[in-house]
């Protein structure tokens, strides 16, 4: 029997869910769930978690105020783990639609500012 962790049940008001692909823009999603987290505009949660069908994780993600996913490119890998765990409410990002080219991006402090800066303006418009 697998042993349960409390703590993946307390939810922030707003998670964060960035894809963590092999792919300079899964990175760059990934840097800029971690930024987003550390400056306190959410909580970046476990996607695998999501994508595992964790009871508690996928719990926590639908009693969440707000949901952000980040996906790196145009397979939408984030937003489809979330949606199979049955999360239909949340706010999207595409990092590819921000002008950045997978396998053609650098990643580097400009382009995580970049997805960082539009997750909050995103995040606000939709409350």
């Amino acid at each position: 029997m697998r042993e349960q962790h409390n703590d993946i049940c307390e939810a922030a008001p707003k998670l964060i869910f960035p894809c963590s692909g092999a792919a300079d823009v899964g990175e760059i999603s990934d840097l800029a769930g971690r930024l987003l987290t550390k400056n306190g505009i959410g909580k970046m949660f476990c996607l695998a978690g999501i994508g595992g069908h964790v009871e508690g994780i996928v719990k926590t993600a639908k009693s969440a105020a707000k949901i952000l996913i980040i996906d790196g490119c145009p397979v939408e890998c984030a937003k489809l783990c979330c949606e199979n765990a049955g999360i239909t409410d949340y706010v999207h990002i595409l990092v590819t639609d921000l002008g950045l080219e997978k396998g053609k991006t650098a990643v580097n402090p400009d382009n995580t500012a970049l997805v960082t800066a539009e997750a909050e303006k995103r995040l606000q418009g939709s409350l």
